[in-house]
């Protein structure tokens, strides 16, 4: 039987394709481009995007208006399924073994969120591709 575990820390990585499931850039995809492990938050690229009004320094002469995109919280985002394009919820698990070894599924298809070639299967039942 499988127990589901807490997902204390973002589950994100550099270059993820993600999708907004909430406010005003819901249905918006882009890539995340940082992450802030402590504030639970992720920067993605086009979205979210802010103007800072800056003073004229030395490293930046003019001064002006620049956009930068600012982060959002890891509720508001899903991870986007490389196949079908839609976003994907994961539930963690663990086995029940003396080491306590789990893994990670997608809920809908019981996918796994790493891409793989299914070599992995093909190398446990014997067949050879």
């Amino acid at each position: 039987m499988k127990e589901l575990v807490p997902d204390n820390c973002p589950r994100y990585k550099r270059n993820d394709t993600v999708m907004v499931i909430s406010g005003k850039y819901k249905g918006k995809t882009g890539k995340v481009l940082r992450l802030l492990k402590d504030k639970n938050r992720v920067v993605i690229e086009k979205i979210n995007v802010v103007k800072r009004h800056t003073k004229p320094t030395q490293a930046e002469p003019q001064g002006g208006i620049i956009e930068k995109e600012a982060p959002l919280h890891v509720s508001k985002i899903l991870p986007v399924s490389s196949k079908t394009g839609k976003p994907m919820r994961f539930a963690r698990w663990l086995r029940e073994n003396p080491r306590g070894s789990g893994g990670v599924e997608a809920k809908a298809s019981g996918a796994s969120p790493k891409k793989s070639s299914g070599t992995a299967k093909a190398k446990k039942s014997g067949a050879k591709k």
